[in-house]
């Protein structure tokens, strides 16, 4: 146990597994049935074909090919051995028909096959002449027509069952099957983030030194799923892009390489998340094709990757190193994968994130919606702010002398009267209640609505001088430039003359223009 403890850490405890303690155990997956084997295999069978058997006939040469060796060796050896002795038995009821056998060992007869006087006679001579041996003891005789139409037919028959049989064992033999027995893929598929994209990728390699020429790669989503309409699909086939559009799925396998599936809105992987990825059934299914370079056959090597077998946030160790002129590929480290940092959620998640408007940068109005909201801003001010400004002026209220004193009390009051008018009357009500500002505000007022726009800015320029200077800071107003003289006549307002409102000095400020 101290031994354990030092291997393993303090934390190291020993767990009782008898079935007579009750103990929590993880619920264990059932291992779910694959579509393809990790060999390549298709775990499909054909049943119930009724009549269809029959076709399976009518193409021989295929379904030969298509069987197991044991079975082509059983076909192989009981063709041979039927045909030689059926054969030897047409060759012997020549002899027997013929008399040959009663005269065998009579010099003066001429027998239709010479030295054939039983059926081991008869078999050897065929397996001479099918074989083309030809010992010279057994030969055909001129006085034997029918042995010399049998002899043509073995001829012909035994060269189609040679080219038959020999043909299919070769076809057979030769078959790329084993070829693909060296093209390797991952035990496992990773997702993980590639240039700024989560992606899918699992990794190819070849472990001979020939080409596969022209090799191209593919993957199946296999998956069941119900249409819109009700309609139930088993082991839907959805393609995956793998480069197609760019030609990143045409390979040059010469040494291992990493196949990428970016996952982007058209990916059937748009809304798979960490947490999402353990309650997933599919599987996909990887198809590499090539032309084996020594023999010119197309070859295709296939495997597949269940829910299980994808890991996320996972990328694979690198194979390549640089040797003293040539590159090395460590096949120990193929399958080998290491942790990083990746999102847990799904792409679609973070498009939706990324497209929220952040809180710290508010969207920008329109043009038209700014001069549409210059009306409401006037409602902002409140005697809140106003008191505001008071409290920060008094401050400074007594350094200044008696008449200035007396000028910043009567203007705050004055300034406090405009803008609580300003803020209670309705839109319709401001053209009339321009008589209570000063006579360059009415001016303003006058031109239209760019000058309401401005004479509205100006009011909250007036109502923020307060609070963003202090009354120690202010200084007499000095002359003012006398303005050319100008026709105005001022909006009537609730009551009486607008110019009874101002105070005494804005009042003779406007006498002497």
């Amino acid at each position: 146990m101290a031994a354990l403890r030092r291997k393993f850490g303090e934390d190291y405890q020993v767990v009782n597994t008898n079935r007579d303690t009750a103990t929590f155990s993880a619920p264990v997956k059932k291992k779910r049935q694959r579509f393809v084997e990790k060999n390549g295999r298709c775990n499909v069978q054909h049943g119930n074909l009724g009549g269809e058997t029959s076709r399976y006939i009518s193409d021989l040469f295929t379904t030969l090919v298509d069987l197991k060796w044991r079975w082509n060796l059983l076909i192989f050896v009981l063709t041979y051995t039927v045909a030689w002795l059926v054969m030897a038995s047409m060759w012997w009821i020549i002899a027997y028909i013929r008399g040959d056998i009663n005269h065998g060992r009579d010099s003066s007869y001429t027998p239709c096959v010479a030295n054939v006087y039983n059926f081991p006679s008869a078999f050897l001579f065929f397996i001479e002449t099918e074989a083309t041996i030809g010992y010279g003891y057994r030969y055909i005789t001129e006085k034997c027509p029918e042995g010399i139409i049998l002899f043509l037919f073995q001829s012909l028959l035994g060269s189609i069952v040679d080219a038959f049989l020999i043909g299919c064992m070769f076809i057979k033999m030769s078959q790329p099957k084993k070829r693909a027995e060296t093209l390797m893929f991952s035990q496992d598929a990773v997702i993980s983030q590639r240039d700024g994209k989560l992606c899918l990728m699992f990794r190819v390699g070849n472990l001979r030194n020939s080409h596969m020429v022209s090799a191209q790669i593919r993957c199946k989503l296999i998956k069941s799923r119900q249409t819109p309409e009700g309609e139930f699909l088993p082991l839907d086939q959805c393609e995956l892009d793998v480069g197609f559009g760019t030609g990143a799925d045409q390979l040059f396998l010469v040494s291992p390489l990493t196949i990428c599936h970016e996952i982007n809105p058209k990916s059937p992987f748009f809304d798979l998340s960490q947490r999402s990825l353990l309650n997933e059934q599919f599987e996909i299914v990887v198809i590499l094709e090539g032309i084996v370079e020594t023999t010119g056959m197309t070859c295709q090597a296939r495997t597949s990757y269940t829910e299980d077998e994808v890991l996320w946030g996972h990328r694979f160790l690198p194979v390549m190193s640089l040797e003293e002129g040539f590159f090395r590929v460590d096949y120990s480290q193929f399958h080998s994968t290491f942790e990083v940092n990746t999102p847990p959620y799904s792409v679609k998640e973070h498009d939706e994130k990324s497209s929220l408007p952040s809180p710290l940068y508010p969207p920008t109005p329109l043009l038209g919606e700014t001069l549409g909201t210059t009306t409401r801003r006037a409602r902002v001010f409140s005697v809140d702010c106003i008191n505001t400004a008071e409290r920060e002026e008094r401050a400074g209220h007594s350094k200044l002398p008696g008449k200035l004193q007396r000028m910043s009390s009567s203007g705050r009051e004055d300034l406090q009267r405009k803008v609580l008018m300003l803020g209670s009357q309705q839109h319709s009500e401001k053209a009339c209640s321009t008589g209570d500002l000063p006579l360059k505000l009415q001016r303003l007022s006058s031109s239209g609505p760019e000058a309401e726009t401005r004479l509205q800015l100006k009011a909250l320029k007036v109502g923020f001088e307060p609070m963003t200077q202090s009354t120690g800071d202010l200084q007499l107003p000095a002359a003012p430039t006398p303005f050319p003289a100008r026709d105005h006549t001022p909006l009537p307002s609730g009551g009486g003359r607008g110019e009874d409102n101002l105070p005494d000095k804005l009042r003779r400020m406007n006498a002497d223009r």
